[in-house]
């Protein structure tokens, strides 16, 4: 079966409206003036999955379900702008969309809409026809990608999924924890995180578990040994965190997909996280493979 494909992205396509607020948490106000503007922009988690990857050289398809809606062309736009292949299942519902407020020191807190899609599906031949062309599929964790798992099982192509700031207890996560390969994870919300990583690598199938801790670093268990692996300073001030994770996946399958070691593909997720933190969460851009291997060979 040909491999035209690098790396299917399933799910994860919408819409983000940025406000920089002054502080996090916000006390409560009747109003705020917001000089810094408020945008609405394309790029949710599977969007700047996939921008990564395209940006660091490997073909690239996303599979998603949009809406015929303002916010679905802003994500139309965005893949034809940034070379991503796109295949958009009409959602008749509306393309998803979330509001996130980032503070002065790039923190973020996301609002996700959840009033849509509880039981979304991707058609089974779409997903038999794509998973069967690609070498790897990264499947975002909203409801679609949950009923494509078997089939995506089924395909050969090996599997890989973020858990973002699973706290290691809530069910709905542990179906896309134990079908994958490579699984990312924060560390924000566990009490025990190697508890719960090797908990995901004895129950399921992973090889690599890596949790992502912010300016701590990230944690990385590979070969039954967990190893701390320090965060790469960033090369310019932190402005906001928003797709550093996504970031941090992209260039760890890069270099995984490409047969590094997992700590050396850890080390490329954390430069590519650091670079993603200074960019503001207005603007859609990934660090590209000259800038990651140059920083990567750097002592």
């Amino acid at each position: 079966m040909s491999r035209d494909i690098d790396v299917l992205v399933l799910g994860g396509a919408g819409v983000d409206t940025i406000v920089y607020v002054p502080e996090l948490p916000l006390p409560y106000a009747d109003s705020y003036m917001i000089d810094t503007g408020i945008r609405t922009r394309a790029g949710q988690t599977g969007d700047f999955v996939a921008l990564g990857l395209v940006a660091l050289g490997l073909r690239v398809h996303h599979l998603d379900m949009l809406g015929d809606d303002p916010e679905g062309d802003l994500v139309r736009t965005l893949h034809r702008e940034k070379g991503i292949e796109l295949t958009a299942i009409p959602q008749p519902a509306g393309t998803k969309r979330a509001v996130n407020l980032v503070g002065p020191d790039g923190r973020r807190l996301s609002l996700y809409d959840t009033s849509r899609g509880h039981d979304d599906r991707f058609p089974s031949d779409t997903v038999r026809a794509l998973s069967g062309s690609s070498r790897h599929v990264h499947v975002t964790i909203t409801q679609p990608g949950a009923h494509s798992l078997p089939l995506l099982r089924e395909s050969g192509a090996t599997l890989s999924t973020d858990l973002h700031d699973w706290d290691g207890e809530n069910a709905y996560h542990e179906e896309f924890a134990y079908a994958a390969d490579v699984v990312f994870l924060s560390a924000a919300a566990l009490a025990d995180p190697e508890r719960t990583m090797r908990r995901i690598a004895d129950r399921g199938r992973a090889e690599v578990v890596v949790a992502t801790a912010g300016a701590k670093g990230a944690y990385l268990l590979a070969d039954d040994e967990l190893t701390h692996v320090p965060a790469t300073p960033p090369p310019a001030p932190v402005v906001d965190s928003n797709g550093a994770g996504d970031a941090f996946a992209a260039a760890f399958l890069y270099a995984w997909l490409n047969r590094e070691t997992p700590r050396r593909s850890a080390l490329y997720g954390t430069i590519a996280g650091a670079h993603a933190c200074t960019i503001p969460s207005t603007e859609t851009t990934a660090i590209g493979l000259d800038d990651l291997l140059r920083l990567a060979a750097t002592p």
